[in-house]
């Protein structure tokens, strides 16, 4: 299979961190929730980055889906 596209990013200090793409359009501070033991703080987490994503690519494959097109 051909690859069509790579995306890059890394986080450093694990999820009291800080979280960056290579191209520099997303630079997070990143925090536990103390739902999950954290301090809370102004950051985000994980597991939000996740569903943004999930749902985006989500809605995407909606859009395309044959049923939308009619």
């Amino acid at each position: 299979m051909k690859t069509l596209y790579t995306a890059h990013g890394s986080a450093t200090g694990g999820r009291e961190g800080q979280a960056a793409t290579d191209t520099g359009n997303v630079k997070l501070v990143l925090n536990t929730p103390k739902e999950l033991g954290g301090g809370g703080g102004e950051g985000t987490n994980p597991e939000q980055l996740f569903a943004m994503g999930y749902s985006a690519c989500f809605l995407g494959a909606l859009s395309s889906s044959p049923a939308r097109r009619r």
